[in-house]
């Protein structure tokens, strides 16, 4: 067994706040060493180890005109590279299908083997894309879009030279397969939460309190959660809505929630430890995700992971990976999405019958430790990481 290879981690942006899975999954390795490897370091971004980063952004005073020639031309700036290869590393492992895309003028420039979790958008959504030239002219009116038009441009070819897939959940390896990935090159697994760090205390001080904890935008699908609330306040004025997290939408949400609701709080990002000691405090998590109308979805949330090793019931959607974490009337709760009067009804259900709190709790547990733990399942990707690298063709 190969004890300590290197394994370099792509994401173009080091790191978003919400991203918290990725060094969770790097820095559980047993037998490999993760370095992060990108052109962008992000600021207000998740802590990684800088002696562990290789960021383009930190290397040459000319950054931006190598991202560029990277990212549209494929050419590697020859220090990054460098120091790349010094690593001596065994394959890329990019997250998210745009990054994938990225990561390819890397993977080949050290000819390493390339695998991609797929987390939710670009399995789940489609668009059609312009013509090249139109699309090039839309680099400096609207950075998002352009890149996302770029994946699906190289999508076939991400397909036919990465290695592996790695789906996060059944729903979207089927989604992959929908959209062409070759179904003998996609394998499920569950990132999974550290058990022994989401630990409810013993002596809960549980309040009616019913929390969100995500980013605020279209598929997480807060709105309906606060119109639900609209109707839980009516039955139990003393119940609470309180939102974590920031996004596009707060502005909006938080004029809805004025509107409508007599108890509630925007909290924005916090630590996890605040998340922890707020799951800790509440009765209920809801995450009512949705399907957006250019067919964005989930993966498999995070937070509902982090909520059922926590003893903290969820009520949640029947939405893409969703019912393979949360099991309808045995951990939780599942509504149609969208279908606010059906959360409602949920949530309430959850508050006034303790009984069915603790009984979902307990199963919620149990179902985390054996099939959702963090360290097992980060084993079985370093199995899978061993697999690849060691094919005699495994480029």
């Amino acid at each position: 067994m190969d004890v300590n290879s290197t394994v370099l981690i792509y994401r173009d942006q080091l790191l978003p706040y919400s991203e918290t899975f990725i060094p969770a999954q790097v820095e559980n390795y047993a037998s490999h060493v993760g370095y992060y490897v990108g052109t962008t370091h992000l600021p207000n971004s998740l802590s990684i180890p800088r002696d562990r980063a290789l960021v383009l952004d930190n290397l040459t005073s000319q950054a931006g005109v190598w991202k560029t020639v990277y990212k549209l031309a494929g050419t590697v700036n020859p220090v990054w590279r460098k120091q790349a290869q010094a690593l001596s590393p065994k394959l890329i492992h990019a997250h998210f299908g745009l990054d994938g895309v990225l990561a390819m003028p890397l993977a080949r420039a050290l000819n390493l083997p390339l695998v991609v979790t797929f987390h939710g958008y670009y399995a789940t959504t489609d668009l059609e894309v312009p013509s090249p030239l139109r699309a090039m002219g839309k680099l400096w009116q609207e950075r998002g879009q352009f890149f996302r038009e770029l994946y699906f441009r190289r999508r076939t070819q991400l397909f036919q030279q990465a290695k592996q897939f790695v789906a996060v959940s059944e729903f979207i390896r089927t989604r992959l397969v929908e959209t062409g990935c070759p179904p003998e090159k996609i394998e499920v697994h569950y990132i999974g939460i550290d058990t022994k760090k989401f630990v409810p205390e013993t002596k809960r001080p549980c309040q009616p309190i019913v929390l969100f904890v995500g980013r605020l935008v279209e598929k997480k699908g807060c709105e309906y959660l606060i119109q639900a609330m609209t109707q839980v306040q009516q039955a139990m004025p003393e119940a609470e809505l309180t939102i974590v997290g920031d996004g596009p939408l707060r502005k909006d949400l938080e004029t809805q929630a004025k509107q409508q609701l007599r108890h509630y709080c925007f909290l924005g990002v916090q630590p996890s430890e605040v998340v922890r000691d707020w799951m800790n405090r509440a009765s209920v998590l809801c995450a009512p995700s949705i399907t957006t109308a250019t067919g964005e979805s989930e993966g498999l949330p995070i937070v509902i992971l982090e909520a059922q090793a926590m003893e903290l019931p969820v009520v949640s959607s029947i939405h893409a990976g969703i019912p393979e974490a949360v099991q309808h009337g045995e951990t939780g709760l599942l509504t149609a999405e969208k279908d606010w009067q059906a959360i409602a009804q949920s949530i309430l259900q959850l508050l006034q019958q303790k009984e069915l709190r603790q009984r979902f709790a307990i199963a919620g547990r149990r179902r985390m430790e054996q099939h959702f733990n963090l360290k097992r399942n980060t084993a079985k990707l370093e199995d899978l990481y061993r697999r690849i690298y060691s094919q005699p063709s495994n480029r």
